[in-house]
């Protein structure tokens, strides 16, 4: 299988991750959306040739603040949190006086509506051995007016108001989509920072040692099917703080589980099989059930309580893994 036939990629072949972030941004300048996820993975290997990028999942749906145009369309700010905090303290903190100020230039708010694909390189045999790439795709669209009506009670009402006084999904796009490089992490390096920063085990870690250790380790590589939704921020104690949640590799619908609550022996065998085919590979039910939850919590206690009537449909490594979440469960 891809896992175990994968050479390591040598340190020495590997790139900068500071050239490469840049290279890939100033990729993400010059290819056309049209490219599509598929194109970029090509664009990748051309900056990387030693590495194979393949695209495993495309989240949408969410937007972001853009900025604001005036009547003519014209851009009065390119960052509408900014703008409107240094308006609003020039006016001094009067709402009803920033409504006058701007009052007949028609401003209007924008917002960058995107998704964001993910794409992985593998760099070596272990499961956390990848590097996740996150471009996202962007449009600025028209949001709302501004200062229309009566004048707004706070920040967050100006710039973000509820969904019944935005433009809508027929919202006037002011350009073409565009690419923009949103992070590249190497993950092995990430998680190793993660255990510097706690002593403790981290649930992600026990996650990717449990895959390393199972039989979906065995057949197929974890970047195939899972990316990881990374954050680091600074505390207000000024320390770097690192997270990192598995976020499955799944475009469109999951599997449902097609078990019965109570189902035993050859019922929940079946069931865990059909769960695992649809997946693509061996223990998914449990991967899933601790973190997309479409699995009950309870199938893991009805495993073992078939194991130990003599019913053993698991390998012993995977019967392992699912006995230690039991005396020790997490989920995400």
């Amino acid at each position: 299988m891809m896992a175990m036939a994968m050479a390591t990629v040598q340190p020495s072949a590997f790139p900068k991750q500071t050239d490469f972030d840049r290279a890939v941004a100033e990729m993400c300048v010059r290819v056309p959306v049209a490219t599509g996820a598929a194109g970029l993975a090509k664009e990748l290997a051309r900056l990387s040739p030693q590495l194979f990028f393949r695209d495993v999942l495309t989240r949408g749906g969410w937007y972001r603040l853009g900025g604001v145009i005036d009547a003519a369309g014209d851009h009065v700010a390119d960052d509408l949190a900014l703008w409107a905090e240094a308006e609003l303290g020039r006016c001094g903190d009067d709402f009803h006086a920033l409504a006058e100020a701007w009052e007949g230039r028609g401003l209007r708010a924008t917002r960058l509506i995107g998704k964001t694909h993910y794409l992985v390189a593998s760099t070596g045999p272990l499961a956390a051995d990848f590097l996740q790439v996150e471009i996202e795709e962007l449009q600025e669209v028209v949001s709302h007016d501004l200062f229309r009506g009566e004048a707004p009670g706070s920040l967050e009402e100006l710039a973000d108001p509820s969904p019944g006084d935005r433009v809508g999904n027929g919202a006037v796009p002011l350009g073409a989509p565009f690419y923009s490089l949103r992070r590249v992490t190497d993950v092995a390096a990430f998680l190793k920072r993660m255990s510097e920063q706690k002593p403790e085990v981290q649930n992600v870690q026990r996650l990717i040692d449990a895959w390393q250790a199972s039989s979906a380790g065995a057949s197929t590589l974890f970047s195939n099917h899972w990316v990881l939704a990374v954050r680091e921020y600074i505390d207000r104690y000024h320390q770097p703080i690192l997270q990192a949640t598995p976020v499955a590799a799944v475009n469109g619908l999951l599997p449902k589980f097609a078990g019965a609550f109570g189902a035993r022996g050859l019922v929940l065998y079946e069931a865990l099989q059909r769960f695992d085919r649809q997946l693509g590979y061996p223990m998914a039910w449990y991967f899933h059930m601790l973190t997309t939850k479409s699995v009950p919590h309870a199938v893991a206690n009805a495993v073992v309580d078939d194991v130990q009537a003599g019913f053993s449909y698991l390998p012993e490594r995977d019967v392992k893994i699912v006995k230690d979440w039991l005396h020790r469960p997490f989920a995400f």
